[in-house]
């Protein structure tokens, strides 16, 4: 069965190796083929744009998934990974899921999850702001945290 996609007006998407961009009007897609990385511009992470350890793991999942050689980019994983696990133990959970999907060839599953450890990292940052007063300078009150 054929994959339907809605293009907005000059959005770009990511067919197996290739970057398709709309143009200035709405485009429909179908796209027929099996095992064939898809991901909209939405979906897509650069590295200016992966600016935080969880997103910089969604980055090498992304980079898997569109590789035709995923296993070239599992050691940058694995160590992303393991200093997050080591930073924040609580995320193994997320972590676990998306490393058992990157080992049952499920990248596109394991690229769903990276975005649960993305949300999870943004849900602990906002409640270390909300706990942690901001100076005037916006720089983080230290002497509150202790």
């Amino acid at each position: 069965m054929a994959l339907k996609v809605e293009l907005k007006p000059h959005e770009r998407i990511i067919v197996g190796n290739c970057v398709i961009t709309n143009t200035d009007q709405r485009a429909r897609l179908l796209i027929d083929g099996e095992n064939v990385p898809i991901l909209r511009e939405r979906d897509i992470l650069t590295p200016e744009t992966a600016n935080t350890p969880a997103k910089l793991v969604y980055l090498a999942v992304q980079l898997m998934y569109i590789s035709p050689d995923p296993q070239s980019q599992h050691g940058t994983y694995f160590n992303l990974v393991r200093d997050i696990v080591t930073a924040v133990p609580s995320a193994w959970s997320i972590i676990e899921g998306i490393n058992n999907n990157i080992m049952s060839g499920d990248l596109y599953r394991a690229l769903k999850d990276a975005r649960k450890l993305i949300a999870y990292e943004d849900k602990l940052r906002e409640q270390f702001e909300a706990t942690h007063p901001k100076t005037e300078a916006g720089k983080t009150d230290v002497s509150t945290a202790a």
